[in-house]
This record gives structure tokens, sequence and C-alpha cells, in this order.
């Protein structure tokens, strides 16, 4: 069984007489990605927040990398990298210097700056002053301030929001990258399309309630239709084509199924699922953002 590299049981918040975060428990193992999807509001940076040991919870208890969020958190920062929305960089120095004062800040070695640069591929900018680089490099380059300090476990607070597709597709490349070297990443999203592409396991919260967790896999199956999709191709003219959806569960459009594929009409065929999108809205009656 793969190591659990965060625990929350029963975690809460309460913020006066607003409840944040209410009861909530998950499980992360070992070298994924775990995506706490919901809209803006929901409690996902909350829970961040107590689990990197910035808050105390109301209620429960959590372990990261076997420390305590509570009574552990001198050791917890030191095996924790953290990545908020807002990006807080020295505009006016170089990528490098900016990683080079963290380094002296926090007594770390000059050394890790070339690695987590290659990390997250920014050596070739490594000399441009901050301000120079795009959003995307940017969150690239506090992704690369995070890792100075080789933490096992990496907390990403909405990591590509704002950002242009081709920046956003960078940052993705750069986190898979990351896992597939065995670091534990949890994620926070509204995102749900990214957090298919990117997460093993994911949980939807809303109103500070987890709803429902498991694969995206598994979510996607138990929730949509079985259907299938074929394209047609009109006989008369090649260049037409027609899209008809079938259902697996009707006896008549298995019985057309067959019709139709003995007319040898069929130029492809492909299963139809629900999206994470569509299985959120089913589950929570609202949409992510």
């Amino acid at each position: 069984m793969a190591e659990l590299m965060i625990e929350a049981d029963n975690l809460q918040r309460t913020f006066k007489d607003k409840e944040a975060v209410a009861g909530i428990s998950f499980v992360v193992q070992h070298g994924e990605i775990f995506g706490l999807l919901g809209p803006n509001g929901a409690g996902k940076t909350t829970t961040i927040r107590m689990l990197t040991g910035q808050i105390d919870p109301s209620g429960g208890r959590a372990t990261v990398a076997g420390c305590d969020v509570v009574k552990d958190r001198a050791q917890l920062k030191e095996r924790i990298g953290v990545v908020f929305e807002e990006q807080n960089l020295y505009e006016r120095l170089s990528a490098r210097n900016n990683l080079r004062f963290n380094c002296w800040l926090y007594n770390l070695p000059e050394s890790r700056i070339d690695e987590v640069l290659d990390l997250v591929r920014l050596r070739e900018r490594a000399t441009d002053r901050v301000r120079t680089l795009s959003d995307g490099m940017k969150q690239r380059l506090m992704i690369a301030r995070a890792l100075l300090h080789k933490p096992p476990v990496l907390f990403l607070d909405e990591p590509t929001r704002g950002l242009d597709p081709i920046a956003a597709r960078d940052v993705r490349t750069a986190i898979e990258q990351l896992c597939q070297e065995g670091m534990t990443i949890l994620l926070t999203t509204h995102l749900l399309e990214e957090a298919d592409q990117l997460c093993q396991h994911v949980s939807f919260i809303v109103n500070g309630r987890i709803l429902v967790k498991g694969t995206p896999r598994n979510l996607k199956l138990s929730r949509g239709k079985r259907a299938i999709v074929l394209t047609l191709v009109d006989p008369d003219d090649t260049s037409q084509l027609t899209e008809v959806t079938l259902s697996m569960d009707d006896p008549k459009d298995q019985a057309r199924l067959g019709e139709l594929m003995a007319q040898g009409n069929v130029r492809s065929v492909h299963s139809q699922e629900a999206t994470l999108e569509e299985v959120f809205i089913e589950v929570a009656g609202i949409r992510p953002a």
C-alpha cells in the first residue's frame, strides 16, 4: 500500500459565525496529484491554509508528510512547498536572484537554483528580470522557489488562474513532471478540465463540505450515460459527415447500430461519457465557477 502523505480527518474551520470548512476527510498517497475542486468560496484555500500550518483548525486533525499540522508546525514547514494564487516575486530582480535571495533567507545551498530552474524549464531565462517574464513564467518561477528545500509535498492554490492557454499548458507540464519524479501534490482549482488531465484523485467541495470523491475516470463513468457516437459518411457525397448518438441500453438503438454498421457508412465510433464538469453540476447543482 502506498504511503499516505496527507490525511485530513473531520477537518473544520469557523470564522466567527461562518463555517468555512465543515468537517472534511480525505487522504493523499505518495507521488499522486490530488485535486480539491469547487467554486470560489467553497473552502479550498482555507483547507490549504490549515494543512500548511498557517491557521489552526477549529476541529478535527490533519497530518502532512508525517507532521501534525498543529503540533509539529516547525517540522511541517521544512517538508512542504506552497504556491498561492497571488504572485509575490521581486519584479526588479532576475529570476536567479529571486531564488538566490530565498536561499540566503532560509540558509539553503545555492546549488539548488539551477536544479529547480531546470525542473520548471526556466534556465534560459534565469538572468532576465522578473518583470520581463510572462505570467506563466512567473508562476513557474514561484513553483521553483517552493521547491528549493526539496519538500516531499507541494501545495498549489489555483496554479493556472488568469493564465492564457499556452502559459497554463506550460504550468501543467511542470506539475506533471514533478509528479513523475515522485512529488506529492495537492492542488485546488475550479477548472475541472484541468483537474481531469492532472489528478489521480479528486474531491468536490461546496460550502465547506465534500460532496463526492474518487478518480476522475470512475466519477465520469458512474454519472455518465452509456452511449456511443457514430460518424456517418454520405455514400453519395463522402465529404458530408453526420454524427448520430445511440444509447447502449436502448434495444431500438442497439438494433439501429447493427443496421448502420451493416450499411458500411460508419466512419468512426467512440464512446460518450460525462465530463468532470457535468458530474460536478449534477452532484452540486451549481457550476464550478
